[in-house]
């Protein structure tokens, strides 16, 4: 049998100013037929798990699209429209297909379109017909729409914050594929879209109160009856009507069952709201507790998420270590203009009163000025082999320089934004992390997979920005009310 791929992926922050363009997934992935077996037949993602899952299983993948881009502003109709098109001729040329596993992300907005992974879900499912098995797998940070249930037969989300889990989720979305193909089930899925938005801050699956919110989740899949279930974190910085928590629950041609035990979920995490109320440090504070703390301490910059689409050349931090003498820290900022500068000069050489960051949002704090000596230079390049967030082993940081200041500060500049997903990110630069007292990391959970091995400490650091864990501060237009914790 023939199973079909296709796979979309944007986590869209309205709060951005820039948009993505179809630039920033030709820079990322975009690729159609046998390309996106070459992408991602050995990477440690959802799509890798289907190339694996559908060879063992002896069904036959056929890749057809797949697009990607680093997470940023809400996308363009014009890239919306290039992606679709693409994909439906692509959908044409591969043929009659017995199934399809598709992987949005769940949080992707188009300016003309806010549900856009649902959108381009319909134009799937009007292609291939409502005979043909289509299921999803889907970001733990996914802002589920009713649409994108109703539009496919089963729905797998992540259950790992960091998402370490990804390429098992795609596993799973074939063995469900392989039975029902075969006849043997069918899946059955109802959503409780709960209306309940939890902190970013509180969403680390490992620790509660995410943990014991999963534990439940678990013993719900002991039930031969249940096929799967899911929990969905949100996305909070996509403002959209969906934006929230939601639940899923699959069970085998039993949907009054899965009505049931997805309201179970639901009704779990509405007793329980305030536990999910974010716990914020600012700056200051976040600096004195880490100068108390075994090093090195990683500040989590949570202001300027990059994996939430945050521009990644936040400077606040870095003005408030400037202040405090005796210590180091090691950071990394999205300045092209001052890396290329830094290459010119080259290593061993200084540069004064050099300006660095600062330049796409003014919430994320003026250009950090200092002295600085350059390093070394390198070509931005690097690889990830083991299970990290984001599944991905290829990176690309473009050209890069490490400077140092006179006061303790290695700021590593890069000219393609790169979320800190890998220490790699710092030890292909000759960058030894160990040896600082912080180290900044411009996300919220996803890091921890990364920098743990050489981190005993982490603080989430309340730095303003479009990707402020004070979600009461950022102004929506479209989110659902009455919606906790805005309504409380």
């Amino acid at each position: 049998m023939r199973i079909g791929i296709i796979s979309i992926q944007h986590e869209s922050n309205t709060f951005v100013r820039t948009p993505t363009t179809i630039d920033d997934f030709k820079h990322d992935v975009l690729a159609i037929g046998e390309k996106v077996r070459r992408v991602f037949q050995d990477a440690l993602h959802e799509v890798g798990g289907f190339f694996v899952g559908l060879d063992q299983a002896n069904l036959e993948a056929v890749p057809v699209f797949a697009a990607r881009a680093v997470p940023g502003g809400q996308v363009t109709k014009e890239t919306l429209d290039t992606l679709t098109s693409i994909m439906l001729e692509q959908l044409e040329v591969a043929g009659e297909l017995d199934g399809l596993l598709v992987a949005p992300h769940g949080a992707a907005v188009c300016e003309s379109i806010r549900d856009m992974d649902g959108y381009w879900l319909k134009l799937v499912r009007q292609r291939i017909g409502n005979s043909i098995p289509m299921l999803c797998t889907l970001d733990a940070h996914a802002n589920v729409s009713q649409r994108m249930i109703d539009l496919c037969d089963a729905t797998i989300v992540y259950r790992t914050n960091p998402h370490i889990d990804q390429f098992e989720r795609g596993l799973e979305a074939v063995k469900l594929m392989a039975l029902t193909v075969n006849g043997n089930i069918k899946p059955t899925q109802a959503a409780c879209l709960v209306p309940v938005a939890i902190n970013i801050e509180r969403q680390h699956t490992q620790s509660e109160p995410c943990q014991s919110l999963y534990t439940h989740a678990d013993k719900m899949l002991q039930r031969d009856d249940v096929l799967s279930n899911s929990i969905v974190l949100g996305f909070p910085y996509a403002d959209v009507e969906e934006m929230g928590a939601s639940f899923v629950v699959i069970t085998d041609n039993n949907p009054a069952l899965a009505e049931e035990l997805v309201k179970e979920l639901g009704d779990e995490l509405i007793s329980r709201r305030e536990e999910f109320v974010a716990r914020l440090i600012g700056i200051e504070e976040a600096l004195d507790q880490a100068e108390q703390l075994e090093g090195p301490v990683c500040l989590l910059d949570m202001g300027d998420n990059v994996g939430g689409g945050s521009p990644a050349d936040g400077t606040l931090i870095l003005h408030a270590f400037q202040q405090r003498k005796g210590l180091t820290c090691c950071a990394c900022l999205f300045d092209p203009e001052a890396a290329q500068a830094a290459i010119e000069v080259g290593a061993g050489d200084s540069i004064s009163q050099f300006a660095m960051g600062g330049k796409h949002d003014d919430r994320l704090g003026s250009p950090f000025v200092a002295d600085v000596t350059v390093i070394s230079v390198h070509d931005g390049r690097f690889t990830e082999n083991e299970v990290r967030h984001g599944g991905k082993t290829e990176y690309n940081m473009g050209p890069s320089a490490v400077v140092e200041t006179d006061s303790g500060l290695t700021i590593l500049l890069n000219s393609f934004r790169t979320p800190p997903f890998s220490l790699k990110q710092l030890t292909s630069c000759d960058i030894n992390p160990e040896k600082y007292n912080f180290l900044v990391a411009k996300g919220v959970q996803a890091p921890l997979a990364a920098y743990s091995p050489v981190c005993p400490n982490f603080i989430r650091v309340n730095s303003p920005g479009p990707t402020s864990a004070d979600m009461i501060k950022l102004e929506y237009q479209h989110r659902r009310q009455p919606l906790f914790p805005f309504e409380r």
